[in-house]
């Protein structure tokens, strides 16, 4: 009943889509003459693209391989989700998807898909929070509109006794982002409200020393969209030196006499090793951090980690404007792009 109206799918045979056909074959030319770095920036560009989008969300095998790391289209289907990953043992991050919006309406109309969301969560008492974007909200269009719309979002979530978790997008909307972040927290009292670091800009470091100060809820990710070199670590070793240095730095001591929570979000098993390690060391508890780590990716590496002690929570995103989180999916682990391609051609 709270399922947005979508375009239904035929199940017949279609045409192949010659603006993918011909992605493919530049994605495969790239990783054939450049590897896996440049088929990453292609991947990241495509993500952004108004004709890609339109070229794989109208091919209808696309969705079937989407719905690899999508919960659904509906409110409802990301709800049942959540309870599967609870009795499994797994909390859960729900994020209704959706990101630069051009109109007021649509950051409006989002806004109020959330407010539904966090009801629903407190109707059916799953183990949830919430994840929203800035850019969804209307910050592109007009920050006070993002900002009054985050405002009602955490109200709601306060009602409920709900944690909201602004998540982090291109380098251009970090301070804005922050700034409205401590209007919010600190300014007006939610402390219901997170934040989400990206370990590969440069610029982490000093946003981390600052938020360690303020007993910041703080998601530390690596980062996934398309940055110049003068902005972020361009290397994966740098990137990755780089998170498990920001880890160590948010599970100091320090960081835990001022209320910091960490959740580590990330599936690379090097880094979870790592912060596991450097935990063990300084005698840190398993509830005083989580893991965490993406819906239908390694999923017996979520239940494993569970199974160990470990706080895992799964970052669970679902509705019908999944073509961005998708690209940047792929472009994160290439081998995803060649399951699509398989999938694709055998449609």
């Amino acid at each position: 009943m709270n399922r947005r109206p979508v375009a239904p799918r035929s199940e017949t045979r279609q045409p192949p889509s010659f603006f993918f056909l011909l992605s493919a074959a530049v994605a495969g030319y790239v990783f054939y003459r450049h590897g896996e770095t440049w088929l990453r920036s292609l991947l990241l560009s495509l993500s952004r693209s108004t004709w890609a989008r339109r070229a794989v969300t109208g091919f209808g095998p696309a969705w079937r391989v989407a719905s690899r790391f999508i919960a659904g289209e509906s409110v409802d289907e990301a709800i049942a989700v959540a309870r599967q990953l609870n009795a499994k043992g797994l909390k859960a991050a729900l994020d209704y998807l959706g990101e630069s919006v051009t109109q007021a309406e649509e950051a409006n109309a989002a806004r109020d898909q959330i407010l539904l969301l966090l009801d629903r969560i407190q109707e059916s008492g799953v183990d949830a929070y919430v994840s929203v974007k800035l850019s969804q909200l209307g910050v592109k269009i007009a920050e006070n509109l993002a900002l009054e719309n985050l405002r009602a979002i955490l109200a709601r979530a306060q009602a409920h006794g709900l944690r909201v978790r602004i998540d982090m997008e291109e380098s251009a909307l970090v301070d804005t982002t922050f700034d409205i972040y401590r209007r919010l927290r600190h300014g007006e009292g939610f402390d219901n409200v997170g934040v989400v670091i990206q370990a590969y800009l440069y610029r982490s470091e000093e946003d981390v020393r600052r938020l360690i100060e303020e007993g910041a809820w703080v998601r530390l990710v690596k980062g996934a969209y398309k940055e110049p070199p003068t902005v972020a670590y361009a290397r994966k070793a740098d990137t990755d030196a780089a998170f498990i240095r920001l880890a160590e730095q948010l599970l100091s001591e320090r960081a835990r006499a001022r209320g910091v929570h960490l959740a580590v979000a990330t599936h690379d098993d090097a880094i979870i090793r790592a912060v596991q390690r450097y935990a063990d060391a300084h005698r840190i508890p398993k509830d005083a951090y989580e893991f965490q780590l993406l819906y239908g990716i390694r999923r017996e590496r979520q239940e494993q980690l569970a199974a160990e002690g470990h706080c895992v929570r799964i970052y669970v995103p679902y509705g019908t404007a999944w073509y961005p989180y998708f690209m940047r999916r792929l472009a994160e682990r290439p081998a995803n792009l060649w399951f699509f391609v398989t999938n694709f051609f055998r449609a």
